[in-house]
């Protein structure tokens, strides 16, 4: 994996995780630890709620986005400093035994105003289900060195 600095990306550049699935042992392991609501934590009351059965916490299904990128190597072995999610939009409930596909896009790339040895980096990413349905949306900034700043 290589480092890549600022000046590798291009608006446009895009990437796509290998199809993941998610269980019913993640989903209440997820909402057990960090929304403990019963729609993410107790299938029997789920099953009364308002989605008819268990469905990931949305917290989940962005945690996990980032992991596949993470573990794909999406930045290479370039640290990247987060700075913030906008746009987040939870589209679609994600169950037990539902796959999904991450798709980052780089929508935006300018020099920090602060520090002119980082850039920032803003990406599209959209998440889909085995059908090709939209769970989620959001957009994303992160702060990479240029090759000045490494």
């Amino acid at each position: 994996m290589a480092r890549r600095y600022f000046e590798d990306f291009k608006v446009g550049e895009t990437w796509e995780s290998a199809p993941t699935p998610v269980s019913a042992e993640e989903i209440i392991t997820f909402g057990s630890n960090f929304d403990p609501q019963p729609m993410h934590t107790d299938a029997a009351k789920a099953a009364d709620g308002a989605f008819q059965g268990l469905v990931a916490s949305g917290w989940h299904i962005a945690a996990l986005s980032m992991k596949v990128f993470v573990q794909a190597g999406g930045y290479g072995e370039t640290p990247v400093v987060g700075l913030g999610i906008d746009e987040l939009r939870w589209r679609a409930p994600v169950r037990a035994g539902d796959v999904l596909t991450v798709h980052r896009e780089v929508a935006e790339l300018r020099r920090s105003d602060s520090n002119p040895k980082h850039g920032i980096v803003r990406t599209r990413v959209t998440v889909r289900n085995q059908d090709g349905t939209v769970v989620m949306t959001l957009v994303t900034a992160g702060r990479v060195p240029t090759r000045e700043g490494a």
